[in-house]
């Protein structure tokens, strides 16, 4: 039974589990878009959200808490300063009139090798 169990265990352990969202998370913010099954969509929509909001609320504020939001979203991206700065600098300030919901996942259809339902996410 998987009562009161949340998240997405994608067949994996939590540690490739952890990789494999900071790595989708990464390209995300790096290419705008990626294309993958919609349960790994599902389990980085959530993720990526919530670096656009620490970004946000660190775009107004004070040194201190500017250097500790892009610590905070360091911890949680691979690609160093690169990524962290395209987050702070690119997405950030575009979102700052929007309260939420700053990717969309759009369904593809089926992988022509193993019939898993495909989908795109995307920064709206």
């Amino acid at each position: 039974m998987r009562h009161r169990i949340a998240g997405y265990h994608l067949g994996r352990s939590s540690a490739q589990r952890t990789s494999l969202r900071r790595s989708l998370v990464t390209d995300l913010v790096m290419h705008g878009r990626i294309q993958t099954t919609e349960t790994k969509c599902k389990a980085i929509q959530n993720q990526a959200e919530k670096l656009i909001t620490i970004a946000k609320k660190a775009v107004d504020a004070d040194t201190g808490t500017q250097v500790a939001a892009r610590r905070l979203v360091a911890g949680q991206v691979n690609g160093g300063v690169d990524t962290v700065r395209k987050v702070f600098q690119d997405l950030a300030p575009r979102y700052t009139d929007r309260k939420g919901g700053y990717t969309r996942i759009s369904k593809l259809g089926p992988r022509k090798g193993d019939n898993a339902p495909m989908a795109l996410i995307e920064w709206v």
